[in-house]
Parts: structure tokens; C-alpha cells; sequence
């Protein structure tokens, strides 16, 4: 069993940046994020394999990066320029083959 443990999260001012880390039990391939705003569906924004394959979703283009230190099995979401429409939990996902983890969640809220 992998365990994802997130660190990071809390309250920013629109504009801020904010920087989330997850990090891994044990090596993983894919690591990525989603995120579930209030009284919305969870949704993926950003992924990166230990190969270097990188996707982003366009709602975050631009202002969020990921990257990893696979020495540590440990992925980190930065955000910068961030909205209020950002504020939500954050859960950091893996996938090893056919099976998928996730972190507990962390909670980030962007005030106005």
C-alpha cells in the first residue's frame, strides 16, 4: 500500500503564491494533483511521471508548476497568481500501473 503524505496549504491573498509538497511511501511513476472546490467536483489539474511527462490543465496554465525530486519520491505543486476560484482541498494522486493513491487532502483558501 502507497501512502501520500501532503504538506503545505492554508490562507493566501488573490495574487499570492502558495507552495503544496507530497511526498510518496516509495518510488511511484505518476504523481499529480487534483482539487475539489466548494460545492464542486473533484477535478485533476497537473501531472508529471518520473520520465518527464508533464500535462496541465488549462484552468492552471501558466500559474501553477509541478516538479519532482524522484529521489525522494516527493512532487511539488507550485502556485502563483492565485484566485479566490482556486481556494479548495488539494489531493495529491499516484498511479503505479493499474492502481491509484491518494493524500488526505489539504485544505487552501485564497481570500480576496
Amino acid at each position: 500500500q502507497v501512502q501520500l503524505v501532503e504538506s503545505g496549504g492554508g490562507l493566501v491573498q488573490a495574487g499570492g503564491s502558495m507552495r503544496l509538497s507530497c511526498t510518496a511511501s516509495t518510488s511511484i511513476f505518476y504523481m499529480g494533483w487534483d482539487r475539489q472546490g466548494p460545492g464542486k467536483q473533484r477535478e485533476w489539474i497537473i501531472s508529471l511521471t518520473s520520465d518527464g511527462t508533464l500535462n496541465t490543465a488549462d484552468s492552471v496554465n501558466g500559474r501553477f508548476t509541478i516538479s519532482r525530486d524522484n529521489a525522494k519520491n516527493t512532487v511539488y505543486l507550485q502556485m502563483d497568481n492565485l484566485k479566490t476560484e482556486d481556494t479548495g482541498v488539494y489531493y495529491c494522486n499516484g498511479r503505479q500501473g493499474h492502481l491509484s493513491y491518494w493524500g488526505q487532502g489539504t485544505q487552501v483558501t485564497v481570500s480576496s
